[in-house]
């Protein structure tokens, strides 16, 4: 990478950590590409050159956001042997690092808010939860796969289990719930169990 291109990066990265506090401080709705750039110190056109739009500087946020999260998954995943404890322990830590995340209450602003949102930002969106929906398959193809699951439709069961946990999230916070853990460990039981009696 030449220097030109350095900076450019440089540039792209301290917009979107500007962006970020702002987004987290007033949520998406309220945050204005002008308060971007009074944050920055960079021009209109520069924000746009490297995002697009306030859309694309946000969806930049929410992928680094997965990775992030992903990356803190893969090192700790070997920890735990069997595909029940892993849905255990990555239900922790959403409860943990996610639930009350000031960025999770920008995402869900956005999400839901989002009703002009153009086809390329739907495409992105679409994109984001699918390589979710993806690692939701990979892991439960574990746990069929070792013997802990029966067999189901790995598609169906990825949908139904990231409903859970948006479900979860959002309802949670709403209710304002003192300590979600227990639900969400409720929650991965029944996922696994069912509450019909066998």
């Amino acid at each position: 990478m030449n220097k030109k291109q350095q900076q450019s990066e440089d540039t792209k990265r301290r917009i979107a950590e500007a962006a970020k506090a702002l987004f987290m401080q007033k949520g998406y709705k309220s945050t204005s590409i002008e308060d971007i750039v009074d944050a920055t110190g960079s021009s209109k056109g520069n924000i746009y050159y490297h995002f697009k739009s306030k859309e694309g500087l946000f969806l930049h946020l929410i992928e680094e956001w997965d990775l992030e999260w992903f990356q803190k998954w893969m090192s700790t995943e070997e920890q735990y042997t069997t595909t029940m404890d892993k849905l255990f322990r990555m239900a922790e830590q959403l409860v943990k690092d996610d639930l009350n995340h000031p960025f999770t209450k920008a995402l869900d602003e956005f999400i839901t808010n989002n009703e002009a949102a153009t086809e390329d930002v739907e495409q992105k969106i679409s994109d984001i939860f699918n390589k979710r929906l993806e690692f939701n398959q990979q892991l439960l193809l574990q746990g069929i796969e070792s013997g802990e699951f029966e067999k189901h439709n790995v598609e169906h069961l990825s949908i139904i289990f990231e409903s859970l946990l948006a479900g979860l999230c959002q309802l949670t916070r709403i209710t304002k719930l003192s300590d979600a853990l227990p639900v969400y460990h409720s929650a991965m039981h029944v996922f696994l169990h069912g509450i019909a009696k066998k």
